[in-house]
């Protein structure tokens, strides 16, 4: 999918990151950063895999699985002297650890006393990672750099930006078939279901990626909660819900959250959705390049505080590419205090959902910033949107009429 120039470009990016803070040898866990920097593609994530970025050496070394290692032969940019494979008996034991192999490679290459960066804040590099790799290179010097690379990530390449068009792509087709799928009589696990076979399947040009989180879809007063998933509750008139869900392609993502009512909506839930709708619009008209992350999440708190609300949570996040069990890139937030600039082909989900204690809307975009300004990924209207129900009498909720 990406040229080898381009890999070289990254590696080069995040060798100059690396002399930037004097490290020699960088050890990459996260399977979106050696994703990055070699193509790597496997759902191999839930073992122990170390990509090992030597500042003076051209390619990088994967070392992973013995299983996995056709895989990096077919998915990565590297010859077969850069892929090293462990045995099975590393796999899961209680004696022999992978970093245990790790440690020994980096001493046999003679990169056992260097300045050596860890990703010790990603989510696949464990406790045990951390204290067998210290154990076996006890004259290396470790510093943690868990995002060095996610940082040389944040601008988007042409091609990158193509990716996520074509998961937002995808995106639109999956929450069309939520909100064709919602109904008096469905259940909440039949939506979800609607919304998988719409991501998998993509569009008739091109096929659809899974999503690093999956459809949260809570309803009622459970949008209070954001991160619920589904259940099999049938659905009745007046019921409301979110739906947080992604599209992706090639592992890039492209995030959205819409609200959607069963008939008809409470109040409540429409004049939160109002004041929700007039923040993210009149937040877009001001984001452009040169202003700062805190400054975008200040024009949305006080558009929203005329109106009375107030939101504890950050704004939005950068995204990009990604693995379970999260689509942003743990850089950039749009919250007090990052001072980060807009640039262009920074990417950002623009996450501007207000929970309160028994209910909660999201409305939010998937954003690109432009040489300009900024713009959205996908074309969904953001209105709550009022799902006109198929049937009425069988399943009319009474309490919906109390509320």
């Amino acid at each position: 999918m990406f040229s080898n120039e381009e890999y070289l470009v990254r590696m080069n990016q995040t060798k100059q990151k690396m002399m930037e803070y004097g490290i020699e040898v960088l050890l990459v866990s996260n399977p979106s950063n050696m994703f990055y920097l070699t193509g790597y593609n496997a759902w191999s994530f839930y073992v122990h895999q170390i990509l090992v970025v030597m500042i003076d050496e051209e390619q990088p070394i994967w070392i992973g699985r013995e299983m996995d290692a056709h895989s990096a032969q077919v998915t990565t940019w590297l010859d077969d002297n850069h892929i090293i494979p462990y045995p099975d008996e590393f796999v899961q034991s209680t004696i022999k650890h992978p970093m245990d192999f790790v440690a020994n490679i980096l001493t046999e290459i003679g990169q056992g006393n260097r300045k050596i960066g860890l990703e010790m804040d990603a989510f696949y590099f464990t406790a045990m990672c951390y204290e067998r790799i210290m154990q076996g290179l006890p004259n290396a010097e470790f510093r943690n750099f868990s995002t060095l690379v996610n940082w040389v990530r944040l601008i988007k390449s042409d091609t990158e930006i193509e990716c996520m068009k074509k998961a937002s792509r995808i995106l639109e087709n999956a929450m069309n078939a939520a909100y064709d799928t919602v109904d008096i009589g469905i259940r909440e696990n039949d939506v979800a279901a609607a919304i998988y076979q719409a991501q998998i399947s993509g569009t008739s040009d091109f096929g659809g990626d899974y999503t690093s989180i999956v459809p949260m879809i809570p309803s009622n007063e459970n949008t209070a909660s954001p991160h619920l998933t589904w259940t099999d509750k049938r659905y009745q008139y007046g019921d409301y819900m979110t739906i947080e869900i992604a599209g992706a392609y090639k592992r890039y993502h492209t995030p959205m959250a819409r609200t959607l009512a069963i008939g008809e909506a409470p109040d409540k839930v429409q004049d939160l959705a109002d004041v929700v709708v007039e923040g993210i619009e009149t937040t877009m008209e001001h984001i452009k390049p040169g202003i700062t992350a805190e400054e975008v999440e200040d024009i949305w708190s006080k558009t929203i505080a005329k109106r009375g609300y107030f939101k504890e949570s950050r704004l939005g996040y950068s995204i990009g590419l990604s693995y379970p069990p999260d689509w942003g890139e743990h850089t950039v937030s749009f919250r007090k205090g990052d001072r980060t600039m807009m640039q262009p082909n920074m990417t950002f989900h623009l996450m501007p959902g207000i929970w309160l204690d028994n209910y909660g809307v999201e409305i939010t975009e998937s954003i690109r910033i432009t040489e300009n300004g900024c713009e959205t990924f996908a074309d969904v209207p953001r209105d709550l949107h009022i799902k006109k129900p198929s049937q009425v009498s069988s399943f009319t909720s009474e309490k919906n009429q109390a509320t």
